[in-house]
C-alpha cells in the first residue's frame, strides 16, 4: 500500500496550490462580500486544463485521474470554496456524465469545449419539490419525432446562471416513476429556456446559484443521453463521482481552517504566554489534525477505488460524510481559536464556517449518505 504521491500528482499540487495563493485568494473575502462571479479565474483554469482533470486528451481534457482532481479540488477550496463549486460541477456532474454516458457526437460538440473550459456546464436534477426525493420530478419532457418539448422549473442549479449548457433530468414517461426520466443536453440560448435571480446565500456566494425555468422548450432528440427512463441511473452513477469532489471541497475548507488556526494561535498573546501553549487551544488543533488526515485519507481512498474500477459507491458516501462534517467542526474551532476576530469578516475565517456548511447538504445531506452507506451494509449481512 503506497501513500505516496505519482511525480504527476506531486507537480500538479504544487502548480495548484501556486496558482491559488497568488490567484484565488487576494480576492476571496471581496468576492464573497459581493457575490461576484469569479470570471477571470475561471477562465485560467480552463487554460490551465482543470475545467476537464479526468476527461481523456482526445476530448479536449488533461487525461488525469480521479486522485488528481481531489488534490486540484483540495488546493482551490483551501483558498475560496466558491471557485472549487464552478470547477467541481463542471469536471464531476458535466464532463464526467458526458464522458460517460455521452454519444461520440455528444462527446465532440459538447464534451471537448467543455473540457477545454471554452464553455461552461451546470447539472440540475432537483426541483422546488424533488430535493432529497430526487424521483420525485415534475419537470415533463413531451417528444415529438425528432424534437422534446421541455416545460417545467428546476432549482438549486450551481453554474446556473453563467453556464452555456444545461445536463438536464425531466420526465418522459410519468407511468414509470424514477424508471421513466431521462437526461438532456439543453442549450440555454434555446427559445424558451429562462434563468432567475441568483440566490442568496449563507455561503459560497461568488458562486451563482439559481432556479431555471422551461417553457416548451424544444430540444434534439439528438441530445438525449442515454435511452429514455435511463435518466436517474445516469443521475445517481453521476453523484457518486460528484460526492467526492464535494468531499474534497470540504477537505479544502478543514484544511484552510487548521492553517488559519495554527497561525493565528502561534501569533496571538494571552496571560503572557503566546495561545498556542495553553493546552485548550493544542486538543482543538490536535482535533482538527486528526480529522483532516482521516478525511483526506478517505477522500483518496473512494478515488483510488474509482480509478481501479472498484464499486466506488459506498467510500464517497462515507468521504463526504466524513470530510463535510469534518469541515464544519474545524471552522467551527478555527473560528473559536480566533475568539472575537474570527467573528468578523476582515480575518476571513467566519467564511470557512459559512462555506463549510453547504458540504454537508448539496449533492446529498449527510443524512441521505448515511442512509446509502447503512444499505450497503445490509447488503453484506
Amino acid at each position: 500500500m503506497n501513500f505516496n504521491l505519482t511525480e504527476e500528482q506531486t507537480l500538479l499540487q504544487q502548480t495548484v496550490r501556486r496558482f491559488a495563493d497568488d490567484e484565488v485568494a487576494p480576492g476571496a473575502i471581496e468576492r464573497d462580500e459581493t457575490k461576484t462571479w469569479p470570471e477571470d479565474i475561471v477562465r485560467q483554469l480552463g487554460e490551465m486544463g482543470l475545467m476537464g482533470i479526468m476527461i481523456p486528451e482526445q476530448y479536449g481534457g488533461a487525461g488525469m485521474d480521479t486522485v488528481a482532481y481531489t488534490i486540484a479540488m483540495e488546493e482551490i477550496c483551501r483558498t475560496d470554496a466558491s471557485v472549487g463549486v464552478v470547477l467541481s460541477v463542471n469536471n464531476s456532474l458535466v464532463c464526467g456524465l458526458l464522458d460517460s454516458f455521452g454519444t461520440d457526437d455528444q462527446k465532440h460538440k459538447y464534451l471537448t469545449p467543455l473540457a477545454k473550459g471554452t464553455t461552461l456546464g451546470a447539472f440540475s436534477l432537483s426541483e422546488p419539490q424533488a430535493g432529497s426525493d430526487a424521483s420525485n420530478l415534475l419537470c415533463r419532457a413531451r417528444r415529438d419525432g425528432e424534437v422534446y418539448h421541455i416545460t417545467g422549473t428546476k432549482n438549486w442549479v450551481s453554474n446556473g446562471i453563467h453556464s452555456d449548457v444545461v445536463l438536464l433530468l425531466a420526465v418522459t414517461n410519468p407511468e414509470q416513476k424514477h424508471h421513466g426520466i431521462s437526461c438532456f443536453i439543453v442549450e440555454k440560448e434555446l427559445e424558451g429556456f429562462s434563468a432567475g435571480k441568483p440566490e442568496d446565500k449563507l455561503g459560497i456566494r461568488s458562486s451563482d446559484t439559481s432556479e431555471i425555468y422551461l417553457d416548451n422548450v424544444k430540444v434534439p432528440a439528438a441530445n438525449r443521453v442515454g435511452e429514455e427512463g435511463e435518466g436517474f441511473h445516469i443521475a445517481l452513477a453521476t453523484l457518486d463521482c460528484g460526492r467526492i469532489g464535494i468531499a474534497a471541497q470540504a477537505l479544502g475548507i478543514a484544511q484552510a481552517s487548521l492553517d488559519h488556526a495554527l497561525a493565528y494561535a502561534r501569533e496571538r498573546e494571552q496571560f503572557g504566554h503566546k495561545i498556542v501553549d495553553f493546552q485548550a487551544i493544542q486538543f482543538m488543533l490536535a482535533d482538527m489534525a486528526m480529522e483532516i488526515e482521516a478525511a483526506r485519507l478517505l477522500v483518496r481512498r473512494a478515488a483510488f477505488a474509482k480509478d481501479q474500477g472498484e464499486t466506488f459507491s459506498n467510500l464517497a458516501a462515507m468521504a463526504k460524510t466524513f470530510a463535510s462534517e469534518a469541515a464544519m467542526k474545524a471552522a467551527t474551532k478555527c473560528v473559536q481559536i480566533h475568539g472575537g476576530y474570527g467573528y468578523i469578516r476582515e480575518t476571513g475565517v467566519e467564511r470557512l464556517m459559512r462555506d463549510a456548511k453547504i458540504t454537508q447538504i448539496y449533492e446529498g445531506t449527510s443524512e441521505i449518505q448515511r442512509v446509502v452507506i447503512a444499505r450497503e451494509l445490509l447488503k453484506k449481512g
